[in-house]
């Protein structure tokens, strides 16, 4: 995908380099899953907001065309992700747990 030689319009450009990066950031989620849980929270966000905000509208008032059905149905995979959360650590981590105070975070000291 990245090696094309045709010149990409301003928006598909930074749409494929920023998908890219995510892609590569998704591969460190297969060795520290729950270190990327933020960056998985993220796609779930993205593709959601997309879902509703583009996608739906245009789909209840018929104006979706075959090339968005297309992304959308690809897009609405997104469903599955729920699935492989690992809820309990998320409430117990992110929800339960009180925050770091800011400006209090320390560098760990080289052994």
């Amino acid at each position: 995908v990245l090696n094309r030689h045709v010149a990409w319009e301003l928006n598909e450009g930074v749409v494929v380099c920023m998908l890219a990066g995510f892609s590569l950031m998704a591969l460190l989620g297969l060795r520290y899953p729950l270190q990327m849980l933020p960056v998985l929270f993220w796609e779930i966000t993205w593709k959601l907001i997309w879902l509703f905000n583009e996608a739906l509208p245009r789909y209840l008032n018929g104006t979706m065309d075959e090339h968005l059905a297309h992304y959308a149905f690809q897009v609405a995979f997104v469903v599955i992700i729920p699935l492989v959360v690992p809820w309990g650590y998320v409430f117990d981590h992110y929800i339960r747990k009180s925050g770091d105070r800011w400006g209090s975070a320390r560098v760990p000291a080289k052994a």
